[in-house]
């Protein structure tokens, strides 16, 4: 297989040995690149990220952290971080969480968390622009796989939120987080409607409100 991603399909699942997969996501081609492995199948996803991606990546981890602050949940959040089980899968989560006794789990200068050695994030999530598909489909059996307790996909264009609870290699449907006890998706959601038409300041006022009734 070719590393040059002039060569290589990218943005689509395709076949290749890990050994292919590490080969492209080390070439420095890919330094901006994310990438996902399972099972033999892989993800080079190079598409820029984009304005709308961007600041709902934001309000997603402003409101997080808003919450967990105020009910004085332990959390570590993450941006990009790589987690690997060498030779089976990868992941790179837009955004991840370790929460309460987990929050410590990994040590300072660690470049990509090994899931055999390390537990995965409690929460993974995407934030699907151009990527609802994917998310939905072979990122949700991956991370299934990783086991991490909750998944969420963030539709940028549909304004929604799909969240999964995870256990047991499966996934069912959630529209309260359950690693966020009192968390709903019906405020997160209506907090990136209202970014559509008001600053971040004011998405932060609003949320203040809602965490704290």
């Amino acid at each position: 297989m070719q590393n040059s991603l002039t060569q290589l399909p990218t943005d689509i699942w395709i076949a290749a040995t890990w050994d292919e997969y590490i080969a492209l996501i080390e070439n420095p081609d890919c330094e901006k690149a994310r990438g996902y492995y399972d099972h033999g199948r892989m993800l080079v996803e190079t598409m820029p990220i984009g304005y709308d991606h961007s600041c709902d990546n934001t309000i997603i981890i402003f409101a997080i952290n808003l919450f967990c602050t105020l009910k004085s949940i332990p959390i570590n959040g993450l941006i990009g971080c790589s987690f690997r089980q060498a030779g089976l899968k990868e992941c790179q989560p837009n955004i991840s969480y370790y929460i309460g006794e987990g929050v410590q789990a990994i040590p300072r200068g660690t470049k990509i968390v090994d899931l055999n050695q390390y537990p995965p994030p409690s929460l993974a999530i995407e934030i699907a622009d151009t990527t609802l598909s994917s998310d939905l489909g072979n990122k949700r059996l991956l991370y299934e796989e990783i086991e991490v307790a909750e998944y969420w996909v963030v539709d940028v264009e549909g304004i929604d939120i799909k969240a999964f609870s995870v256990a047991g290699f499966g996934s069912r449907r959630i529209s309260e987080s359950v690693v966020f006890p009192g968390l709903t998706m019906e405020v997160l959601v209506e907090a990136l409607r209202r970014s559509r038409e008001q600053d971040q300041s004011q998405i932060g006022a609003w949320l203040l409100q809602q965490f704290q009734r």
